[in-house]
């Protein structure tokens, strides 16, 4: 995802770079410039590709595109991109993830980004996919809107994207991660994609109790959504993106561990707080950790 992002920002005129360990991908990236292809088009753009954030020096806006388990990492090196006024915003499937950057950078300095509908993979270094381009949902970590907000809601439009500003983050968090739980853990253990998981009459079962059981949980908490039919909103979702891989199915292909943790593994942790069993969810998470244990996943 953060170069379906980095290809728009820099095919829209925006100074972009590029901050990736991924050496290769650097590397491609440096010698051919950045190809996304998908829903938006097929182009190469060029963008300043590197692993070292101090190359880039201070930024007017930083975006954290990182798996949740490396957003402490991430959120330390990206220090020399800062200026004073610099926000952080922090994109990350599941839960927790902005929460961890604020507690290295400051709430005051951390915006919270939910984004769904794209279906993203890399088809190669320097080759990046994607499926649909549906909606970037923005918040401030601490909420409301704000006019820093809305400056950066307009830089994501001037790039293409369809944005929506929220005043609750938990609203913004919680109506992806209920798309999230329908199909990471679903379509993980059976590596089918999404249309496929919508399509079995088995599967569906599994990523509807899945959904109606984080829907449950999200109501207990006290969180604003914007639906009241669970499986109807995942099943619009999913069929918008058919054809794609969640990061899931995607990370067991190339045997890397999963956020299946902060997906589906989030539903039970917060149902026992709130007094809500999730037993779907907690034996998908379980099913997803045996394959990547089989797997050798690092």
């Amino acid at each position: 995802m953060g170069s379906v992002y980095a290809g728009l920002f820099a095919a829209a005129g925006h100074e972009v770079w590029a901050i990736d360990r991924w050496r290769e991908h650097v590397d491609a990236m440096r010698a051919n410039g950045l190809r996304l292809e998908g829903v938006s088009g097929d182009r190469t753009v060029k963008v300043n590709a590197t692993t070292q954030a101090n190359d880039a020096g201070p930024c007017d806006l930083v975006v954290l595109a990182t798996k949740a388990m490396h957003v402490a990492s991430a959120a330390e090196a990206l220090k020399p991109l800062l200026k004073p006024e610099t926000p952080v915003l922090s994109i990350q499937n599941g839960l927790g993830g902005p929460e961890t950057a604020a507690s290295i950078l400051g709430k005051e300095r951390v915006m919270v980004g939910v984004v769904g509908g794209f279906g993203a993979s890399m088809r190669a270094p320097g080759h990046a996919h994607h499926n649909g381009m549906e909606l970037v949902r923005l918040g401030e970590f601490g909420g409301p809107i704000t006019e820093r907000l809305k400056q950066v809601e307009n830089v994501w439009a001037s790039a293409g994207f369809r944005v929506k500003v929220f005043d609750d983050i938990d609203q913004l968090v919680w109506e992806k991660l209920i798309c999230n739980c329908a199909y990471s853990g679903p379509c993980g253990i059976s590596e089918r994609t999404i249309g496929e998981v919508m399509d079995d009459p088995d599967l569906s079962r599994v990523s509807a109790a899945c959904a109606t059981e984080a829907f449950a949980v999200a109501k207990k908490k006290g969180v604003r959504l914007g639906f009241d039919d669970p499986v109807a909103y995942v099943r619009d979702f999913g069929s918008k993106i058919p054809k794609s891989r969640p990061s899931v199915l995607l990370d067991l292909m190339a045997k890397r561990k999963s956020e299946i943790d902060v997906i589906n593994g989030s539903i039970p942790r917060v149902g026992k707080q709130v007094g809500i069993a999730a037993p779907v969810n907690e034996t998908l998470t379980a099913l997803v950790r045996f394959r990547e244990r089989q797997l050798g996943c690092g």
